[in-house]
């Protein structure tokens, strides 16, 4: 099960490439982010973590792995939404997947 869900997201992520949806819904995303202030929010929490660390003393993996839940978490649920929308109306206009 585990291995036909793989291949699934792998042909549906091939799929998006290849059409260049994949790159309209990063733009897109990219954008509604920046709409409701997400990239701001995420610079100021970057900015504390180093602030509290230090620069020397934080790697950017490290800084990657600290904010990467907040972040996830931050995503206005309107956005998800969206995003979850516009993918289900692709395959849906794709059914061959």
């Amino acid at each position: 099960m585990a291995d036909r869900n793989a291949q699934i997201r792998a042909s549906l992520n091939a799929k998006l490439i290849e059409s260049g949806e994949r790159e309209q819904m990063k733009q897109l995303l990219r954008q509604r982010l920046m709409e409701h202030g997400w990239r701001d929010q995420m610079k100021a929490y970057c900015k504390e973590i180093v602030k509290q660390k230090g620069l020397e003393n934080i790697t950017v993996d490290e800084l990657v792995q600290e904010i990467t839940p907040k972040g996830r978490a931050l995503v206005p649920d309107t956005i998800k939404k969206e995003m979850l929308t516009r993918l289900r109306q692709y395959l849906s206009q794709h059914e061959e997947l």
